[in-house]
């Protein structure tokens, strides 16, 4: 089974994109806990695209779909914006982000906690962001 959703890329349509995943997963059954948290990641990605790869740019566009068979679940980003890999941040320390105070940091390392692999693929001046979950 494979679905898309294409949104213009504006931090207010991360709603339909949560929307988009949740009900995914509502059709395949996957336990509340286990949708909340695959919700989140994909919802951080996307975020984190919107916000730094398309700068707020509502003109551009962003594109997820989902793949499901069974024993995995995979979540694809497409982003024409600027090309990042975020396998190459490492994990910031928790206490160092508290005594900085720092109001960011925590995404990636959530998704990376939250998903089973993710990958970062450049094909056609689109970057895709491909995230795996093992169910």
């Amino acid at each position: 089974m494979v679905k898309s959703l294409a949104i213009d890329c504006q931090v207010e349509k991360l709603k339909d994109i949560r929307l988009f995943i949740d009900n995914f997963l509502n059709e395949i059954s996957v336990s509340d806990e286990l949708r909340n948290l695959l919700v989140l990641a994909v919802d951080e990605v996307c975020a984190n695209v919107i916000i730094h790869s398309q700068r707020l740019d509502s003109s551009k566009t962003l594109e997820v779909k989902v793949y499901y068979q069974p024993g995995n679940l995979i979540f694809e980003i497409l982003d024409s914006g600027l090309p990042f890999d975020p396998t190459s941040i490492t994990e910031p320390s928790l206490s160092n982000i508290i005594s900085e105070k720092r109001k960011g940091g925590l995404g990636l390392m959530l998704v990376r906690r939250i998903m089973d692999s993710i990958e970062t693929v450049r094909e056609n001046d689109k970057t895709i962001y491909r995230l795996i979950k093992n169910i």
